[in-house]
């Protein structure tokens, strides 16, 4: 006897179909799973028997066959136990034969017959949605994200209440709108906090408005950390298309906590300085497919890169092309896979391996090989892709001891404020600053990419101060902040 199921493989961060046949005939028992799975997949014989047996359902003594079509596409991952033993019931008389119609199914099993949630499940869902398919068997945990995709979930806790719902014995559990995760941008760090800075905060804001890379130079304990960690609370809240695709990110990725809704704060990811070129770009090694990295979990948000020169140069240098594309294409054996990654790079960095350069009263140790090797840890095309550079200075004694600062949420306001002008008609040279952009080209000197940087930093200051047209002292403030001396010379 054949029955058939239906579940999805994840390509990077796109659904395949993939149909579970199981095919019952005469011969000794034996289970076996064909159609290229590895060996996460391939252990489902053991979870999927088990579970089955703890359901109180009958495992059936005669060859049982599981194939995963298409036989070419790999299958990987624990998702496939939940359709696997569908398939295995339908197939053994267990379940109607019209029972699995419209519906599919994604899930790890226990050993108990509980249902795990896997990685995945909104794009899975959407999968099905795109295939005509009205219904998603998923754990009770995935219940909330595969509504996401406009599909109905039959969210159940064990594989015996999806048999018994597949049984037409209780009607499937009603799906509550998920709520969404993080929808206030005002809970996390404050500008309020920081005392002083003023230049640093500007350029803060710049770089918010704007999207701008931002790169904060200068001594330890100039409070380069704790500025950069406060630009998530400036940000304007993702909107729906926005959400909905780092949702699904973050659910391809495993970090998206069950139950959650569309993730509406704009992400911040800060990886150790000790992180691989993979872990930063994705990839990844063993019989998987490529998995994302830091830069596309960091997509349409943050991505702080902490100590810039203590990041491996390679992991560095791979970062230039998704800076420039907002994609990234990683190739490997086990397959090809096409991330989204336009993201805004944050850095910090000290102006030597000392710490002691830029601090007043303070004698720099390093010797000149040693501060040019500092240098030379970043390439000039990578400094080149910051929009904005500054050194932080120390705060001096009254500023620390002065009342807090503006908070993050009048700031917030003129981002989104400056970003509905530059969506709407962003701010043109005028004449006069043309002309003095023209002169900066030729004395700074400016690479063509940095002229179009500057211009773009000058349209958004221009925007933060409702101007219509880009002026000579908003493109001075805006060429201002290239790279200093110290991390050039």
């Amino acid at each position: 006897m054949l029955a058939r199921t239906v579940t999805h493989a994840l390509v990077g961060l796109y659904p395949r179909r993939v149909e579970v046949e199981a095919h019952l005939q005469r011969g000794a028992p034996a289970f076996t799973i064909v159609g290229l799975a590895d060996r996460a997949c391939q252990e489902a014989k053991h979870r999927v028997r088990s579970g089955i047996a703890s359901a109180e359902l009958e495992w059936p003594r005669s060859r049982l066959t599981v194939n995963l079509a298409p036989a070419g596409l790999r299958k990987e991952g624990s998702g496939f136990d939940v359709p696997i033993a569908l398939a295995v019931l339908a197939a053994s008389g267990q379940l109607p034969s019209d029972a699995l119609a419209g519906h599919a199914a994604i899930g790890e099993l226990a050993l108990d017959g509980r249902l795990r949630p896997v990685p995945g499940a909104l794009v899975a869902a959407e999968g099905a949605r795109r295939a005509g398919l009205d219904r998603v068997v998923c754990p009770a945990e995935s219940g909330a994200e595969v509504a996401l995709a406009g599909v109905e979930p039959v969210p159940v806790p064990h594989l015996a209440e999806a048999v018994a719902y597949l049984r037409g014995l209780r009607d499937p559990p009603p799906a509550h709108a998920p709520p969404e995760s993080a929808a206030s941008p005002g809970g996390g760090p404050d500008l309020r906090d920081v005392r002083g800075q003023e230049r640093a905060r500007r350029a803060l804001e710049i770089a918010a408005a704007g999207g701008h890379n931002l790169l904060l130079a200068g001594p330890p304990g100039t409070g380069k950390t704790m500025l950069a960690r406060r630009l998530p609370g400036i940000l304007p809240l993702l909107d729906d298309e926005g959400a909905l695709e780092i949702t699904r990110i973050h659910s391809v990725a495993g970090v998206l906590p069950p139950g959650a809704g569309l993730v509406r704060l704009p992400p911040f990811r800060a990886p150790h300085h000790s992180a691989s070129t993979a872990a930063i770009v994705g990839g990844g090694g063993g019989s998987g497919g490529p998995q994302v990295g830091e830069a596309t979990l960091a997509h349409r948000g943050v991505l702080f890169l902490d100590e810039l020169p203590e990041f491996a140069r390679a992991a560095l240098e791979s970062l230039r092309q998704p800076l420039e594309d907002g994609v990234i294409t990683v190739v490997r054996v086990a397959g090809r896979a096409t991330f989204p990654a336009r993201f805004q790079l944050v850095a910090t960095m000290n102006l030597c391996p000392c710490g002691a350069r830029g601090v007043p009263g303070a004698s720099c140790a390093c010797s000149a090989q040693r501060l040019q090797h500092h240098r030379e840890r970043l390439s000039r095309a990578l400094l080149d892709r910051f929009d904005l550079a500054l050194t932080v200075p120390r705060s001096r004694g009254e500023e620390l001891a002065a009342p807090p600062g503006e908070g993050s949420a009048p700031v917030r306001e003129r981002v989104e404020e400056a970003r509905r002008r530059l969506a709407l008609a962003p701010p043109a040279l005028s004449g006069p600053a043309d002309s003095l952009l023209t002169r900066a080209v030729e004395r700074l000197p400016l690479s063509g990419r940095g002229r179009a940087r500057v211009a773009t930093v000058a349209s958004t200051i221009a925007a933060l101060g409702a101007s219509d047209s880009i002026a000579v002292e908003h493109l001075a403030e805006a060429l201002s902040y290239r790279p200093p001396q110290e991390l050039t010379a």
